[in-house]
């Protein structure tokens, strides 16, 4: 409920923290005292904008000031997000406006009782396929619904919609009532038989949670295990005792099994959380977050932000994985920001995964974090076995990328009834295209990146920009005609390949191309749970988080591709990815088999992943890390400088190296251009800052860049922690 100024009678100054990059809050008039993180509308400029309450200041010169136009009373945020903000703002260097915007994405949520609800009014003079749509729609829906829910459904924009409203063509029939989403129902659990592991492990979990006070755990279990049972415990006890649990999922993609996995453990769906989801949903799940109406949230990155008033637990699956890292706007880790948020919380944090980061290892070795171990699958399955296809002795031909061993094995395995997996971490059908003429290469125009070709949507496409254009029929370097060849298997081509080999097998595609909503990704799923589907060929989508029983084959197809480049982290990061890929194979009662096409069989990976002896490898690669000072051993901040003028942006990197300080604590790696030096339009040049393991970068940089001007257009972009060097 919002109250509306209209006079101020004992004038209070009020800093008011707004969602937007700016370095400090703002002050307005207030005719009364104001709870911290209360919130408000005020006016900015032309504009009115939500903010919240910051801190009360002694009254300075209020002819100056504005009033604040509507307190929403009873609407606050916890002092943990207060908190929350302030810390990630001082780590990642950002504003905390950019922090606030995070923990209040839909804050007009509460600004009415309502929605507006539209029906069909008279038909249309002027009969467009949009306007058919519509009219048919509610031809066979008689009920009025708000414009967003009418434009989701069927796929037109809301600005159509609003001018048939203009038009007298659709009119307001109504408002549908705020109503909160229904609680979980009061129902026994239908978990399933627990090993002896798993109880273990979640009577430790339980104990924390009884304790209410901080832990950590890193929950590690080879694939398969049931980890995600053991953390379903937990969520079972949040149920029973109170509170509210955040469960992270590194990818949309995960979700929608993963939904289908706990409707049938608890008997009803948590509310969920990412970018995939309409703002009507939205905004009736933070509303009943903030007021406290949801206790089980599973969500993306982006859900850690939001204001939980009673956060008892979080989970974070696949914990390694790389998209918990934010690399625009703020850039943060949210596996990091989860531990924090649950020490200020006095939480439980659940860190689980099959191959746990070299970070998390090194706090579990500090002490810092309890370790939980699953050795086993769950039931009678066995671990797959894996065997390398050396490629330097089963070669192929140049337009073929599956060996004769792994043709065989596929053979074998739809012979026997069952369902193969091949793995290429690589979108659209040739990541190269070439002119045979001249030797021209098909590059972005706004970044320094091959365009990849995708047969089936016959483009070409730039996977960092989004530029997508047709191949032309005549280079534009040489001008011969039709004198394209493409470079290198894309996942399309694979399939083209796979189809060609077995052609009475029922083949699909598994890429976020082709599975681009969580309705198209439950339906391809399904296909795969019910043997429709014989050879999957796909990305990492489907790397991770799968179930399928009949899946006994898994092909990688590539697994030199992470090896190389300039990342520290390539070898853990090619580790963890081609583990989580074998995992899939094998995970009941039949025994299953991957088999890892390479040119290097020797590598440390590779035998790793053969004899599946994690602990060496990760012990080989700790040492190289340790011995160079790279983290988890030390610390490193990346500073991005960008800018439409390529000299500008050079200069400005050279004179910013020359005024580093200099510290026995750290060290400048750089100047020099990036590992992507043109991307979106932008020049780019990169500088390394690395620290001891006990020297934070923060103070550092903070004075180092603050005796620095930038050139005009020139931005700088500082990432804490680098996860990517791109």
């Amino acid at each position: 409920m919002s109250s509306n100024l209209a006079t101020v009678k004992a004038p209070l100054s009020i800093s008011v923290l707004l969602p937007l990059p700016l370095k400090e809050a703002f002050d307005y008039i207030s005719e009364r005292p104001l709870l911290r993180g209360t919130l408000v509308k005020v006016p900015f400029g032309p504009r009115h904008l939500y903010g919240v309450v910051w801190d009360e200041k002694p009254m300075v010169k209020p002819k100056t000031l504005k009033p604040i136009l509507a307190i929403y009373d009873g609407i606050q945020l916890p002092e943990v997000s207060l908190k929350f903000i302030d810390w990630v703002s001082g780590y990642t260097m950002t504003s905390q406006g950019q922090i606030l915007k995070m923990v209040i994405p839909v804050p007009e949520s509460f600004e009415a009782k309502g929605e507006q609800l539209y029906g069909l009014f008279q038909y249309p003079k002027k009969i467009t396929p949009q306007r058919q749509k519509v009219i048919e729609f509610f031809e066979s829906h008689i009920e009025p619904l708000p414009l967003n829910e009418i434009s989701e459904k069927l796929g037109i924009s809301e600005g159509i919609l609003k001018n048939l409203v203009k038009g007298g063509v659709l009119t307001l029939q109504g408002e549908r009532p705020w109503k909160a989403p229904s609680r979980p129902p009061a129902l026994p659990p239908q978990k399933p038989q627990l090993t002896l592991d798993q109880l273990v492990a979640s009577e430790d979990i339980k104990r924390s949670l009884d304790s209410q006070t901080y832990h950590t755990f890193l929950l590690e279990g080879v694939t398969g295990s049931g980890k995600t049972e053991v953390y379903f415990e937990a969520i079972n006890y949040i149920l029973q005792k109170g509170g509210q649990a955040l469960v992270m999922l590194p990818e949309i993609a995960l979700t929608a099994q993963w939904l289908q996995r706990f409707e049938a453990r608890f008997g009803f769906q948590p509310a969920t959380w990412h970018s995939g989801l309409g703002k009507s949903h939205r905004k009736a799940t933070f509303r009943s977050l903030l007021e406290g109406q949801i206790p089980i949230i599973v969500g993306a990155r982006s859900a850690l932000f939001l204001p939980f008033p009673d956060l008892k637990l979080i989970i974070v699956d696949e914990e390694h994985d790389g998209s918990y890292k934010q690399e625009e706007s703020v850039t943060y880790n949210a596996r990091d920001m989860a531990v924090v948020r649950s020490r200020m919380s006095q939480a439980t944090c659940v860190l689980a995964s099959a191959t746990p980061s070299l970070e998390t290892e090194l706090n579990v070795q500090a002490g810092k974090y309890r370790h939980i171990q699953l050795s086993d699958r769950y039931g009678d399955a066995e671990m797959p076995e894996v065997k390398l296809i050396d490629l330097r002795k089963n070669k192929t031909t140049t337009q073929e990328w599956i060996s004769a061993p792994l043709r065989e094995a596929i053979d074998e395995t739809l012979n026997r009834g069952e369902q193969a997996m091949l793995f290429l971490n690589r979108r659209g059908y040739a990541p190269m295209t070439l002119c045979q003429s001249c030797g021209d290469r098909l590059m972005c125009p706004h970044c320094s990146v091959s365009l990849v070709h995708h047969k089936s949507q016959d483009k070409l496409l730039c996977h960092h920009c989004g530029y997508v254009t047709n191949l032309p029929s005549s280079c534009p370097a040489c001008h011969e005609e039709g004198s394209y060849r493409f470079i290198g298997p894309g996942v399309e081509r694979i399939y083209e390949e796979v189809c060609r080999l077995f052609p009475k097998a029922r083949c699909s595609l598994m890429t976020s191309d082709h599975l681009s909503t969580p309705q198209k990704l439950l339906e391809s799923i399904n296909a795969i749970q019910n043997h429709e589907v014989d050879v999957l060929i796909g990305t990492q989508v489907m790397a991770k988080g799968h179930h399928f029983p009949l899946l006994t084959l898994v092909g990688i197809v590539d697994g030199d591709s992470a090896l190389s480049g300039s990342d520290l982290r390539a070898s853990e990061k090619s580790f963890q990815l081609l583990h989580q890929v074998a995992g899939r194979s094998g995970r009941e009662h039949r025994k299953g088999q991957v088999l890892l096409q390479t040119h290097v069989p020797e590598h440390p990976v590779m035998q790793a992943l053969v004899h599946h002896d994690r602990g060496t490898f990760f012990a080989l690669e700790s040492e190289q890390r340790m011995i160079h000072g790279f983290p988890p051993y030390g610390r490193l901040a990346a500073l991005i400088l960008s800018g439409k003028k390529k000299l500008d942006v050079e200069k400005a990197a050279r004179l910013l190296a020359k005024t580093f300080p200099l510290t026995e604590k750290a060290e400048l790696l750089g100047p020099t251009l990036a590992p992507l030096s043109f991307l979106r339009g932008n020049h780019r040049w990169r500088l390394l800052v690395k620290t001891a393991k006990d020297f934070p970068p923060q103070p550092l940089l903070k004075a180092w860049l603050s005796k620095t001007t930038l050139p005009y257009g020139v931005r700088i972009q500082i990432d804490i922690d680098p996860y990517s060097f791109f």
